[in-house]
């Protein structure tokens, strides 16, 4: 791996180099087993490991061993039977290729010696664990009880190929590798190919150079042996093997929706089998521990989204009815840093900005025009956006989320200097060629700089976040229409439309509904606006506004319907009453007004009903201005009922 966390050019030799390794098609087996290949027309050896060539062109019939005849003939595939040969027993596993009976018979393992462990116990076990790092942890560790390797290992595979040792059981007197990490090329994309369908991989011994495949007819194709249990080993990996201390291994795959998630390393110092049933019951394990390790990985996943949902909820709940939503957030920056999981960040809303936390100092108009609206994230700003370097010094991550059109959200990360733990060092002062094992697995570690810490799941739960945050926009929008609806734009009182609707409500409580309805006309008006302009006459509309508001309780409904026209609606108000209110609200409209123009004074006719005695809203509206007309041919700037 590169300084920068990037693969350097040796990992991608590695890489192209492995993949033209021919691991599918050795032509050889490992030496402790015996292959055959049986033509299934014919039933006759046409493909045979070195250690069994007398066999090749007979009969299979010849063997005289009925339990293998048997296996060959009985359409088996993957389980093992125990088979004799030359008196001596063997595991035999029978498969297909190509048209070909391939039967691998293992000498038996003797079951003095061997662990007595149970699998199913071990499951059981393994079915209390609740928690991610502890599961792989005891996995290492019911493994290492089962097989009595020297260490066991659980790996687990990062979306760039490179992988952790994320749960591990050793012997004391061996150095330990767990947290530490490797690269991609030392599980090679097609070794992990092979692990999607062969489960589990055993390689007896480091210093076996395999056995070689003869066939029949030279001319045969080579037998591919993805499926097989003794296909002999790359003698590049067999190296990597002997410098890592390990003289056998047994591999077993966790794979979950396709892909290959981990897997389960078992590594002896000396040479080791282990028997066939017992690597089944392990594949087996393997499975139920993958479905397990996936399962808690969702509930905890489940678990954050709960709590992030809760917590922008939280956020984001004042947004719709907020009166500026930009300054509504701003007001919230600490949680909503604490969310991100950000040093500082910048909301843009409608062309207006607000930073909040730690920011680039630099011209702000001019990083947003920079960055833009697309969403991104990096990890590694100078690397990924060179052109934005130097606009966010101090800042190696950058993560921008959209608003929906009305605006953007940028985040920021510092520079965070980041240590990581390889198994071994990296650098080619490791390697006898680039294309060489590492000869040392201890422990390095190598220094980060130039980067932020990774965004990861942040990167998607923002992008939620941004669209939360455009819907509650979208809703803060829509509250406004409606609230505009409702308003009278020149005075800011409610309209005609907002007190039908009051007093409607009004009219509809029982047993009885209170109150007065008071509707006030400006005496006079017409000539302010003919003799000073429409300015000077909306000026006075305004202060009139404010004056009849001010003279009202909080629970009274002060509305403008048209022109020169006021209404009041005091609910709860008796009847008794009105004549005060009504003769205050008059007197206050008669104070001097001061304008652009000058002073100028107006006079108000004020006519008010009950509401309990009309049958809908209009009626009270009709029944109050009639009241108020009465006022005014009765001399004006006055009461009437």
């Amino acid at each position: 791996m590169a300084d920068d966390g990037t693969v350097d050019s040796a990992e991608l030799r590695r890489l192209e180099e492995c993949v033209r390794e021919p691991i599918r098609t050795p032509g050889r087996i490992q030496s402790h087993g015996i292959l055959l290949a049986v033509d299934p027309a014919t039933f006759e050896i046409v493909v045979a490991s070195e250690n069994a060539r007398e066999w090749l062109g007979r009969p299979i019939s010849e063997l005289q061993s009925p339990t293998i005849e048997w296996s060959a003939t009985a359409g088996l595939q993957g389980d093992p039977v125990r088979v004799e040969l030359s008196g001596a027993p063997y595991d035999a596993i029978t498969h297909l290729v190509g048209g070909r009976i391939v039967l691998e018979l293992e000498p038996a393992v003797a079951i003095a010696g061997q662990p007595t462990y149970s699998v199913v116990e071990a499951i059981r076990r393994l079915g209390l664990v609740a928690e991610l790092d502890d599961l792989r942890r005891e996995t290492a560790a019911e493994v290492k009880r089962m097989t009595g390797f020297d260490r066991v290992m659980v790996y687990r595979f990062f979306e760039d190929g490179h992988g952790e040792v994320a749960g591990e059981a050793a012997e004391t007197d061996m150095e330990p590798y767990q947290g530490l990490r490797f690269p991609a090329s030392d599980i090679p994309q097609q070794a992990r190919a092979l692990y999607l369908t062969k489960l589990s991989r055993a390689i007896v011994s480091t210093d076996d150079l395999g056995t070689p495949l003869v066939a029949l007819d030279a001319a045969e194709p080579p037998l591919d042996l993805s499926q097989a249990e003794l296909r002999a080993v790359s003698p590049h990996h067999l190296e990597f093997m002997r410098n890592m201390g390990q003289a056998s291994t047994v591999s077993f795959s966790l794979i979950h929706d396709g892909r290959l998630v981990g897997m389960i390393t078992c590594a002896h110092r000396t040479p080791k089998r282990m028997p066939v049933l017992l690597r089944r019951a392990i594949e087996v394990l393997a499975a139920q521990m993958t479905l397990q390790l996936v399962a808690l990985e969702s509930i905890a996943a489940l678990r954050h989204d709960l709590s992030l949902q809760g917590r922008r909820g939280v956020l984001l709940s004042a947004l719709p009815s907020a009166a500026d939503p930009l300054l509504a957030l701003v007001a919230q920056g600490s949680q909503l840093l604490e969310l991100v999981r950000a040093d500082g960040a910048i909301v843009s809303i409608d062309g207006v900005s607000r930073s909040i936390g730690r920011v680039p100092h630099t011209d702000r108009s001019q990083l947003l025009d920079s960055i833009g609206i697309e969403a991104f994230q990096t990890d590694e700003v100078a690397r990924s956006h060179p052109g934005l370097a130097g606009l966010v010094a101090g800042f190696a991550g950058l993560l921008v989320a959209s608003l929906g059109p009305r605006g953007v959200l940028v985040l920021f990360r510092v520079e965070a200097t980041q240590v990581i733990r390889w198994l071994g060092d990296q650098s080619a002062d490791n390697r006898d060629t680039p294309l060489s094992p590492r000869r040392s697995f201890s422990e390095w570690k190598e220094s980060v700089s130039g980067r932020s810490l990774a965004w990861g799941e942040t990167a998607r739960e923002v992008r939620e976040l941004g669209r939360e945050i455009a819907g509650a926009l979208e809703r803060h929008g829509e509250a406004q229409l409606a609230q505009l609806a409702l308003i009278d734009y020149l005075t800011g009182l409610h309209n005609r439309r907002s007190l039908e609707g009051r007093i409607e409500a009004a009219l509809a409580t029982a047993p009885v509904p209170g109150g007065i309805v008071l509707f006030l006309d400006l005496d006079g008006f017409k000539q302010i606006n003919d003799r000073l302009g429409h300015e000077t006459g909306d000026a006075v509309l305004r202060t009139v506004a404010d004056r009849l508001t001010g003279a009202c309780r909080s629970t009274d409904l002060v509305s403008r319907l048209a022109g020169d026209e006021f209404v009041v609606f005091s609910p709860g108000t008796a009847d008794a009453d009105g004549d005060a209110l009504a003769g205050r609200l008059v007197d206050l409209v008669n104070l001097p007004i001061e304008t652009d123009q000058g002073i100028v004074q107006v006079s108000g006719s004020c006519g008010f009903v009950e509401i309990a005695t009309r049958s809908s809203a209009k009626d009270v509206i009709d029944a109050a201005d009639a009241a108020m007309y009465r006022a005014k041919r009765g001399g004006r700037n006055r009461v009437s009922r």
